[in-house]
């Protein structure tokens, strides 16, 4: 049971070193951004994050119609 765990975290460390190789020996060396902002071919497409449009629609409107609240107050 001890092998292998030490056979598994041996496994894992020697992947990692391999994925930062190319981070840690560049002279700037930066994670890749994967984001869907850092790439120019979606940014001209026009095509967003959802993350930044969920927040951008959370925003309230002030020329918002206020239909909801106008209905509560002749429902009571």
């Amino acid at each position: 049971m001890l092998k292998l765990v030490i056979v598994c975290v041996l496994i894992i460390a020697i992947c990692v070193i391999f994925l930062c190789t190319n981070i840690i020996f560049r002279k700037n060396g930066r994670f890749p951004n994967t984001h869907v902002s850092g790439n120019k071919a979606m940014r001209e497409r026009g095509i967003r994050c959802v993350q930044s449009q969920d927040l951008e629609m959370r925003i309230d409107n002030p020329h918002a119609v206020k239909e909801r609240k106008e209905r509560e107050q002749t429902k009571q």
